[in-house]
């Protein structure tokens, strides 16, 4: 880590002077050749890595991580042709400059796209990077520094770092010139990051930047008047693709019990259809999880609803690990809403259904809104009009992302920037220049074209 941080520094100087241009003009090659030539071999990485079938794969490794590069880009310009006004006399101006000292960027193993994005976003701004890729997600990672390689990326300015948290991040963090970190991941680690951070203030030269995207129990709200087909594809999209290992998968539903009771059958036997196994056979919906560690702990919270009086497993719950850590898509009924499972994050195939009485709607809404310490996304299903603005505005602190009438998931760069408040991060939005403004560290300049002569004013003059 120690030699990673030097490398940094060393690149730091050419590559923070380096015309933003051809800064951008290596991402913006890297975007074309994973359009291209790279683009089997990266969707290939993420599907046997990190266990994604292909059409998740695709939206990933490809689509989102190509227009973070292009888009990514495109922010850079707009920060840096925002000026101030000069008044007559004077010429003022802003330099964005980049932070003094190395950005650690933390990435998880769920998505290439974000691990492709974090390191890259500071470096775009002329930072340079130390990056700890996951450790379940290193094949990825090795394509995705062969990538910036073909595009032209100078060495030093994304240092890959392989290791534990405690190995890579708490050194990176004690380092005199850590300026600031990206990261994805949960939150508790990213707490502990913060306070490690605050704990060494007196060595940095700056106050850094922490940007953190963290946890979710993210919700479908469902109202009477929601159109059910729609419904059961949001809830089964929305919670079990990619095993439900997603930040912002469906994990907490909230239905009319009328209209639970209605679709109830016709729900679980669509689930008991899904199709479950290995990525090469393109036919399944579903594959593995990633690794034992996250097998046991969704395998927990299945065997605590499976034992509880308060809830009650109405499919799935099977976990299998003899070849590969499958766990079939698992639905719990539960008639208390603040069930364990519809407060914590359990990051897998598990959704939790609370059926409510449909003359508590607003009530309800409020209840969603302050069970789980999380506000990443959420989404309200309904047709009614009426119904759709008291959920949006009930639940405007609930979720950083908000959907109506689809599933809270699949965001897409420059059109639904991500990032949640709350336990669920610093809401700076990923595929925005809200992102990219905060790895930069403005300075204002003024010239005065015509400097005063004498310190004493007009004004002064006796009479």
């Amino acid at each position: 880590m120690e030699l990673a941080a030097k490398e940094a520094q060393k690149a730091k100087k050419a590559w923070e002077n380096l015309p933003w241009q051809h800064r951008a003009s290596i991402f913006l090659k890297a975007a074309e050749l994973l359009a291209g030539p790279m683009r089997a071999t990266l969707n290939a990485a993420t599907m046997l890595g990190q266990s994604k079938n292909v059409f998740q794969a695709e939206i990933d490794a490809a689509c989102e991580l190509i227009d973070f590069y292009r888009f990514n880009v495109y922010y850079a310009q707009e920060i840096y042709k925002q000026q101030p006004y000069s008044c007559r006399g004077t010429w003022n101006y802003v330099d964005y400059r980049p932070l003094e000292g190395f950005i650690l960027a933390v990435t998880p193993f769920n998505f290439t796209s974000i691990a492709g994005n974090l390191p890259t976003a500071p470096a775009i701004m002329g930072n340079t990077v130390l990056w700890k890729p996951a450790s379940t997600a290193v094949l990825s990672a090795y394509y995705l520094m062969e990538l910036w390689k073909a595009a032209g990326l100078p060495p030093g300015v994304i240092n890959m770092v392989q290791g534990s948290g405690a190995d890579v991040g708490t050194p990176a963090i004690n380092q005199p010139d850590f300026a600031g970190i990206h990261f994805t991941g949960s939150t508790a680690v990213f707490k502990g990051m913060w306070t490690a951070a605050a704990k060494n203030i007196d060595k940095y030269k700056s106050y850094p930047r922490i940007v953190g995207e963290t946890g979710g129990k993210d919700f479908v709200f469902v109202h009477e008047s929601a159109d059910i087909e729609s419904l059961k594809t949001a809830l089964i999209r929305g919670a079990f693709e990619y095993q439900g290992q997603k930040c912002s998968a469906a994990s907490r539903a909230y239905l009319p019990k009328k209209m639970w009771q209605k679709i109830k059958a016709d729900f679980i036997d669509q689930i008991k259809n899904i199709k479950m196994g290995p990525v090469d056979d393109f036919t399944n919906f579903m594959n593995a999880v990633i690794d034992k560690t996250s097998f046991d702990k969704i395998k927990e919270y299945i065997s605590y609803a499976d034992k509880s009086p308060d809830a009650q497993i109405i499919t799935g719950g099977k976990c299998e690990d003899k070849v590969g850590y499958y766990i079939e898509p698992t639905i719990i009924e539960t008639g208390n809403p603040r069930f364990k499972t519809m407060v914590e994050e359990i990051f897998g195939p598990v959704l939790t259904i609370y059926a409510y009485d449909e003359n508590k709607y607003e009530e309800t809404l409020s209840l969603c809104d302050e069970t789980s310490p999380y506000a990443l996304t959420g989404s309200i299903m309904a047709q009614d009009r009426q119904a759709i603005a008291k959920a949006e505005k009930i639940l405007r602190q609930a979720a950083g992302n908000f959907y109506i009438n689809d599933k809270p998931t699949g965001a897409v760069v420059a059109q639904q920037p991500f990032g949640g408040a709350r336990a669920s991060g610093t809401n700076d939005k990923a595929g925005s220049f809200l992102n990219l403004i905060r790895w930069t560290s403005p300075r204002a300049i003024k010239e005065n074209f015509i400097p005063p002569k004498y310190y004493r004013y007009p004004y002064m003059v006796e009479k």
